[in-house]
């Protein structure tokens, strides 16, 4: 593909075919990958890959944790205190996600998620329909291979913006070979499940996860939120 068309062609999968993703395929998207630049050359990330028995166990056992989860944000108070203290349901990630977003964002927040909803017949009061399209982030979208992203503490937010010129060429890379990714924050909700599949470094903390796979021929991947002009995003002189 042209790079303006492979630019232009990506965009986030939230439905997969079972069709595997071959051994040759994946380390040629990782080999692309990481040609990326990085602070001084440290390529301060490692990479843990999940296929086959992993990945099913972790399919297993991630979506009841977010019911869980999900279930306590409506909880009695007292409920979710019960529950911090015991660690029961509680996200152990090494990062706190966003919860409460920035009054200048949350307006292109809502409408990513407004669009999406509109597309799949989901109303604003069908809470388990909801429920259950945030719940396939943690079933991968049915994805064949899923990457976990994990970041070196030493520096700080550069290791964040390493990594993610890193999932930017593996990403257009993976377009380009006529594959699917989606970059799923979400994944990095729980860190605790992959200790018990992955010899994970200290120093690296768990960011995010991609699924990865050939994309299905579902509404759900039709849709494309509207970006910000590009006026809006330039700082004006003075």
């Amino acid at each position: 593909m042209e790079f303006r068309d492979v630019i232009r062609a990506r965009h986030s999968v939230r439905a997969f075919t079972d069709q595997p993703v071959s051994n040759d395929q994946l380390q040629a998207l990782l080999e692309a990958a990481t040609t990326a630049p990085s602070w001084s050359n440290t390529q301060p990330y490692q990479i843990a890959i999940a296929r086959g028995g992993v990945l099913e166990s972790l399919r297993e056992e991630l979506p009841p944790r977010f019911d869980k989860l999900a279930a306590l944000q409506k909880a009695p108070m007292l409920k979710k205190a019960l529950a911090w203290l015991r660690k029961d349901g509680i996200p152990d990630g090494d990062f706190r996600p966003v919860v409460n977003y920035p009054e200048d964002l949350q307006p292109r927040r809502v409408a990513t998620g407004h669009g999406l909803y509109q597309l799949l017949d989901i109303g604003r009061q069908d809470k388990q329909a909801r429920h259950e399209q945030m719940r396939d982030n943690f079933r991968f979208f049915n994805a064949p291979v899923a990457l976990f992203v994990f970041i070196h503490e030493g520096l700080g937010i550069y290791s964040a913006l390493d990594a993610g010129i890193f999932l930017q060429n593996f990403m257009l890379a993976a377009t380009d070979a006529g594959l699917g990714t989606c970059a799923q924050g979400a994944l990095g909700l729980w860190r605790s499940p992959l200790e018990q599949h992955f010899h994970l470094p200290n120093q690296y903390k768990l960011l995010c996860g991609v699924s990865l796979g050939y994309e299905a021929d579902t509404r759900v991947n039709q849709f494309r939120p509207e970006r910000q002009p590009l006026s809006e995003l330039l700082i004006k002189e003075k």
